[in-house]
């Protein structure tokens, strides 16, 4: 039997498992709930009816007996006439209440008093209808007092006794009932306590045995791994108790097979792959901007602009032979700031109403080395996201110094720059390589390809203040660029 059970628990899954551990659990719990429920339904129904009954015979008043000999006496002395009589809706209200009351007793001796009660009823109709008719006939008012003593009032003092007997025994039948509930709930409490004790003693086991077995592979699989991970590969797993630990530690196994045959592979793929990515994104140009530009050449060409338009198309060729550059990943700061010269000079003609910049970079440090397209997306940031949503002229300024042995340079706004919570944000992102969203990819892209050239210690930062503007500084190391750099003007521009 017992290798019987253990054949059955390795071959469960795991998650059949768990469940055979809650059944086990549940179970009982929903046994006992679903007894004491039950119990306490019936006794409450039982109960509830008694209660019932009482309060239905409680509608015969205390003073049915006064009430309906005075409303007689009333019609016999003429007082009140047949028509204006209430005795026929006193009976009437009556026997409902008896009808009432037969399907709520479950008493044979209450259902006979209610059998008596019933004749008393069927006697006082009798009575009535004899005074109304002896008032038809006129001059029998000594034969309807005769009624009323003899017969009516006699009637009525047998109900109200009836009534009251009912009622008594009712209330002790709902005595004798409760004190049975009472000893029912006792020993169902007694019960409930021995079931859960019962019950606290099997989850206490289940709940430190079965996790222990239930983990105990996965704890041996950690083991496996964790050799694995500290360079060991030679350690095998060999487990078969359950159907995902089986197929886990065989594919464990095929893992630890390749590793050996891989590891140097999957290196050299790895940093050869993360510098394809970013040159990759870092050639990228956006199309929108691309589209917008056409456009508006396109327009100022309809508008007879010829300057313009070859002024635009001049700059967007500078901008396109920079971000092509041959190839290049690396140029010198004077390129790198031609070509942002280009992107803005562009921009002005789109937002000539909104968009001012200053260019003013040192010629001292335009030799210095730079990720191309480094500075481009810091400005156009800035640009979409700080000037476009403030109202009014914006100021887009780059400069530049060498400060501790580090070329920085500097890319502010005055736009709508960011709270707190957004910077802490985005400079998370940038710090932890977690992107969370396009715009903060820009500038973790940035930052990323300056790393990867020059090292950790270069990078981005961003300073930013709600309503007064944002500034990202790049610090690079003092690296010079090929002596073949090409001149291309002076750098101190105000537009």
């Amino acid at each position: 039997m017992k290798n019987r059970f253990l054949k059955f628990w390795e071959s469960t899954t795991l998650a059949a498992k768990i469940q055979i551990t809650y059944m086990l659990i549940l179970v009982p719990l929903a046994t006992l709930l679903i007894f004491a429920f039950y119990s306490m339904f019936l006794s409450s129904l039982q109960y509830e009816g008694m209660i019932n009954s009482v309060v239905e015979a409680s509608e015969f008043s205390q003073d049915f007996k006064k009430d309906f000999d005075y409303e007689t006496y009333l019609l016999i002395v003429e007082n009140k006439s047949i028509q204006e009589s209430e005795l026929d809706s006193m009976l009437t209200n009556a026997n409902k209440i008896v009808g009432r009351l037969r399907g709520l007793t479950d008493s044979r001796e209450n259902m006979e008093r209610l059998n008596r009660i019933q004749k008393y009823l069927d006697n006082l109709d009798t009575y009535k209808q004899r005074i109304e008719d002896n008032l038809k006939e006129g001059n029998l008012y000594d034969d309807n007092i005769e009624i009323w003593e003899n017969d009516v009032q006699i009637v009525t003092s047998l109900i109200q006794e009836t009534v009251a007997e009912y009622m008594y025994f009712e209330i002790r039948e709902l005595q004798t009932s409760r004190n049975e509930y009472q000893q029912v709930f006792s020993g169902m409490l007694r019960s409930s306590i021995y079931v859960f004790v019962v019950i606290v003693i099997l989850m206490l086991f289940l709940s430190w045995y079965l996790p222990r077995l239930l983990t105990r592979p996965i704890r041996e699989l950690s083991y496996i791994t964790d050799r694995v991970a500290k360079g060991d590969l030679s350690v095998r797993a060999d487990m078969h108790t359950g159907v995902e630990v089986t197929s886990l530690s065989d594919s464990l196994n095929a893992l630890i097979d390749k590793m050996n045959e891989l590891i140097e592979q999957v290196k050299n793929e790895q940093v050869n792959l993360r510098k394809a990515e970013f040159e990759v994104l870092q050639a990228q140009i956006n199309p929108h901007f691309l589209y917008n530009t056409l456009d508006a050449i396109v327009w100022l060409a309809e508008a007879g602009d010829r300057q313009m338009v070859i002024s635009m198309v001049g700059n967007l060729s500078d901008f396109f032979r920079t971000s092509l550059n041959d190839g290049k990943t690396v140029i010198s700061i004077r390129e790198e700031i031609q070509h942002v010269k280009s992107y803005l000079n562009i921009q002005k003609v789109r937002y000539q109403d909104i968009l001012k910049f200053e260019i003013d970079v040192p010629e001292e440090i335009l030799r210095y080395r730079i990720p191309k397209i480094t500075i481009q997306p810091l400005v156009e940031n800035a640009l979409y996201h700080g000037i476009k949503n403030t109202r009014g002229g914006g100021l887009i300024r780059i400069d530049g110094e060498i400060k501790d042995s580090k070329v920085i340079i500097r890319v502010k706004d005055n736009g709508c720059g960011m709270e707190a919570d957004r910077l802490s944000k985005v400079r998370r992102s940038i710090r932890h390589k977690v992107p969370e969203e396009r715009e903060i990819y820009g500038l973790y892209n940035v930052n990323e390809r300056i790393v990867l050239n020059f090292g950790s210690e270069y990078g981005i930062d961003i300073d930013s203040e709600y309503m007064k503007g944002t500034r990202v500084k790049i610090l690079l190391p003092l690296s010079d660029a090929t002596s073949d750099i090409r001149e291309v003007g002076m750098l101190g521009v105000n537009h």
